[in-house]
């Protein structure tokens, strides 16, 4: 029997691509940060849906006088807000660590999301894998590109499908009557 492999694990640091990213840095100035922080969420589960992710989205306390907080969206996204006093960097390099270490996550694909380059340093010495903020953008464009690209292709499958019923000669002979007939009436359809 051939051992599963888990699914990939995406950490984003969360207010990291809210500030790399123009569109969320603008929602973020314009409107607010918790709008922002929604949008991106909203981004994230959807990308993870997609490509069959785990993801923790960790944002900082942000001078929040309270404990953590975790959570969850779906499954498989959750959100993570930090200590008081604790950076995503660190919360995410800590996760990196303790993964790393535990022998039950050895084929365990993890992705950490941040422009930050010292924070990518210390993830990729704990063996992830780096993911730039617009790295990630684009690839969420493509994934949305690619999921409408199917649906349009999986629509145009089922009108093929049902344009190729077969109907007797006598029925496609009364619908061309009936279709005749009703285009010869004024204000049919209407």
């Amino acid at each position: 029997m051939k051992p599963s492999i888990p699914q990939p694990l995406l950490f984003v640091d969360g207010y990291n691509i809210i500030g790399a990213w123009p569109q969320l840095s603008r929602i973020r100035d314009v409107e607010s940060l918790g709008l922002a922080r929604d949008r991106l969420i909203e981004e994230i589960t959807n990308y993870s849906a997609y490509q069959g992710f785990k993801a923790r989205i960790v944002f900082d306390a942000y001078n929040q006088k309270q404990r953590g907080l975790k959570d969850t969206v779906t499954q498989d996204v959750s959100i993570h807000y930090t200590d008081f006093g604790q950076t995503a960097d660190t919360c995410i390099e800590r996760w990196c660590a303790e993964l790393q270490r535990d022998v039950r996550y050895f084929n365990l694909r993890v992705i950490v999301a941040t422009s930050d380059q010292a924070h990518r340093h210390t993830v990729t010495g704990y063996g992830a894998e780096w993911m730039s903020a617009h790295r990630l953008a684009l690839d969420m464009e493509q994934a949305v590109r690619q999921g409408r690209s199917h649906q349009r292709s999986k629509a145009a499958g089922k009108k093929s499908k049902r344009s190729r019923t077969v109907l007797k000669p006598a029925v496609h002979d009364r619908l061309r009557a009936l279709r005749a007939q009703l285009e010869q009436q004024p204000n049919a359809g209407s």
